[in-house]
């Protein structure tokens, strides 16, 4: 009785949220319009001011886009352009909306909060928040709000420039702010298993990783076939801190199986998910601010347009979540997991798995508590995992690939 109790409230915890009630966060509360950047999805006023010591009303004439963009998102059909809206992240903003979901801009003043139910703009009321290469730290609250929302089921699209981008003199820029909330947080270190490289380069590379065809490379938007880069950085993983960190675009030459040299990366952690990209320039649509400098499109015409599909793909994977098939004790040996002996008793236990044919999956036991207690990877359907060494309780195991989770409570004895 106690194995089918655990099962049923893992299933309704972990449910499928609804598609109609979507909404994105898009960040600009960390100068992501200073200098030459735009990274707004539209903005109808010009007046913020940019320094060391942070944004000013009235100083200047970067974009300072509100939380709602102006035309409504409602009146937005099948043909309306992206410049509908004036921002160089507009294209995004539009595809988002044509997809059926809800965006929304935090505003230069707005506050990056989790669970704090007097902020309006709560992270709780999102289930995407894309950052486009900040150029303000996070405060120590604010890196716990963000990974405190991935881990709960939230979406975290983290963008970022080439190393020496700062553009707000502040001496800190984005794959330095980046890394500095994923290793300088209260919550846990590197919690998606990436980090960020301190190099500038630019280039094309076809290197895409399809050994594992998913929902981001091949998915509703299109399929992704290459990359480009101007003046960009690149990522490194580490599988030892998040075993689903995966490389999803390398630069040419690298190994598309390797942690380094990667362009595009996406992780699981809790019950959430991360895309991480190395450059900013494939957000660019080339109609941001007019005052700046320079515009340019690499959102739909660099590397033969296939920036927009993997922004895109990665946007829609995000927005959808995870759901668990849970399987009743007595069904066990005819449906998609078994696991036995069950109770375990001598530290092995073997994990037959029914998924995609040959996909990649990560093996988890956690504790009724969520902590993670051992964590494996494979490629087989058939696996023997050794417990030995975790204490004797009721744990869940859960098998994860792309597009399914599979869940099972255990007992161990030792």
């Amino acid at each position: 009785m106690k194995l089918k109790f655990y099962l049923s409230l893992t299933f309704l915890v972990l449910s499928l949220t609804s598609y109609s009630q979507i909404k994105i966060l898009f960040d600009a509360s960390k100068a992501e319009s200073a200098s030459n950047a735009d990274w707004v999805i539209d903005a109808d006023q010009n007046n913020l001011g940019f320094s060391a010591t942070g944004a000013t009303l009235g100083s200047g004439n970067e974009s300072n886009p509100q939380q709602f963009p102006i035309p409504l998102q409602s009146t937005v059909t099948s043909t309306t352009p992206e410049t509908y809206w004036k921002g160089a992240i507009s294209s995004w903003g539009i595809d988002c909306v044509k997809q059926g979901y809800q965006v929304e801009t935090l505003p230069y003043n707005g506050q990056i909060t989790y669970g704090l139910s007097s902020n309006l703009q709560d992270l709780s009321r999102y289930k995407v928040f894309i950052v486009c290469e900040p150029n303000i730290l996070f405060s120590a609250t604010e890196k716990a709000a963000i990974l405190n929302f991935v881990k709960n089921g939230g979406g975290l699209f983290m963008v970022s420039d080439h190393n020496i981008s700062d553009r707000n003199n502040d001496s800190w820029d984005s794959p330095h702010i980046w890394n500095d909330l994923l290793t300088n947080n209260t919550v846990e270190t590197n919690p998606f298993g990436i980090a960020y490289d301190y190099v500038n380069i630019s280039g094309a590379s076809t290197n895409v990783n399809l050994l594992a065809p998913d929902s981001i490379l091949n998915g509703a938007i299109g399929k992704v076939s290459q990359a480009e880069w101007f003046n960009g950085t690149t990522m490194t993983l580490t599988p030892a801190k998040n075993a689903t960190a995966t490389g999803r675009i390398f630069t040419t030459g690298s190994s598309i199986t390797g942690t380094t040299n990667v362009m595009f990366a996406t992780a699981h952690y809790g019950a959430g998910k991360v895309a991480a990209i190395a450059d900013s320039s494939p957000c660019d649509d080339g109609t941001g601010d007019t005052g700046d400098n320079s515009l340019y499109n690499g959102y739909w015409n660099d590397a033969a347009g296939n920036h927009r599909p993997l922004l895109m793909n990665a946007t829609i994977w995000l927005a959808t979540s995870k759901t668990v098939t849970a399987i009743p004790e007595h069904q066990a040996d005819d449906r998609k997991l078994t696991v036995y002996p069950n109770p375990v008793r001598d530290g092995k236990l073997h994990v037959e798995s029914i998924t995609e044919t040959s996909a990649p999956a990560t093996i988890r036991i956690m504790d009724l508590a969520g902590k993670t207690m051992k964590t494996i990877q494979t490629g087989t359907q058939t696996t023997l995992v050794d417990v030995t060494g975790i204490p004797t309780g009721t744990y869940l195991i859960r098998v994860t690939t792309e597009n399914t989770i599979l869940s099972r409570v255990i007992e161990i004895i030792q």
